[in-house]
């Protein structure tokens, strides 16, 4: 409940911010995309904002009691991290160059989808920002959270199936040349396709690891990353392996660059393919690691108390 007003939060900032990416000058762009540093204060001032408010609430957590504290630094690392991977994709000339090289945008989506959300979600953001506002403010907030349509609709949505059919409609929808060409042409098209990637990732990675004290949220949330991970492999193949362009938006830009750009959707495809592919594997691996862990663990006890 609170976890999901704090991924609708972080999705609204960057609704906000993604409208830059239309707004480069692709003069400038390629003639020295490096110098190309995103100083809009649309994206600069919401982020500054959340990373504010966290180490504000962290601090006053911290000081409050000594108790998780394990705990809470662990969070803030993830967060930190996550932070990061939001000011590379929306901040660095990163940013710039995803308006003139598709691999570059390719990498820009990927880390907005497989690295700053769920680390995002891992720093469990919300309960922490409650702690940095006045304490008069605080009830007001837990109680939106705790509302039955609020805890309603976040249970709706993070169930796997739908979690897991958000994301991949949003991935394969917006991959289709028609609607990705027209984000490129119009800005409000490319903040809901930015918007829509990184809520929808939210909500996938909170699917996944919002369960960790349920024994059987495991085998669904390793189904979902191994199906994830096939589509996500398909759709990256399918760019890397096309005779043709699937974007002639970038064809300009590409050449002006001393790029082919057959090649560089080849590129963006391949970054699809086996980075984010990997990432789902990774991820996998961990929970079926920690599950075949909690398993070994019971079988003693289990084996102690037949014999008894």
């Amino acid at each position: 409940m609170q976890r999901a007003a704090a991924h609708a939060s972080l999705a609204a900032f960057l609704l906000v911010g993604a409208s830059n990416a239309q707004a480069h000058v692709l003069a400038d762009v390629v003639a020295a995309p490096w110098l190309q540093w995103n100083t809009d204060p649309a994206v600069l001032v919401p982020l500054l904002l959340v990373a504010v408010l966290y180490v504000c609430g962290c601090a006053r957590l911290l000081a409050r009691s000594r108790l998780g504290r394990a705990a809470l630094r662990w969070r803030a690392l993830a967060f930190a991290a996550g932070w990061a991977a939001l000011a590379i994709a929306l901040v660095s000339p990163l940013d710039a160059l995803s308006a003139a090289l598709f691999s570059a945008h390719m990498v820009q989506h990927e880390l907005l989808m497989i690295v700053a959300a769920p680390l995002l979600v891992l720093g469990r953001p919300l309960g922490i920002w409650l702690w940095a506002l006045p304490p008069r403010a605080r009830p007001a907030f837990g109680a939106l959270g705790r509302a039955t349509v609020t805890r309603a609709s976040w249970h709706a949505l993070r169930m796997p199936v739908v979690a897991w059919a958000l994301h991949a409609l949003a991935l394969w929808i917006w991959h289709v040349p028609l609607f990705f060409e027209a984000a490129l042409r119009q800005p409000a098209l490319h903040i809901l396709q930015h918007g829509s990637f990184l809520a929808s990732a939210l909500l996938f990675w909170s699917s996944i690891f919002g369960h960790v004290m349920r024994e059987d949220a495991d085998a669904p949330a390793m189904l979902s990353l191994f199906t994830t991970m096939v589509h996500t492999a398909a759709l990256g193949a399918l760019l890397t392996l096309a005779p043709g362009l699937w974007y002639p938006a970038y064809i300009g830009t590409t050449a002006a660059m001393g790029w082919d750009p057959l090649h560089d959707q080849q590129l963006g495809g391949l970054v699809m393919w086996v980075p984010g592919g990997l990432a789902y594997l990774l991820a996998a691996l961990f929970l079926a690691a920690r599950w075949l862990g909690e398993k070994s663990s019971q079988r003693p006890a289990s084996i102690a108390l037949e014999e008894s």
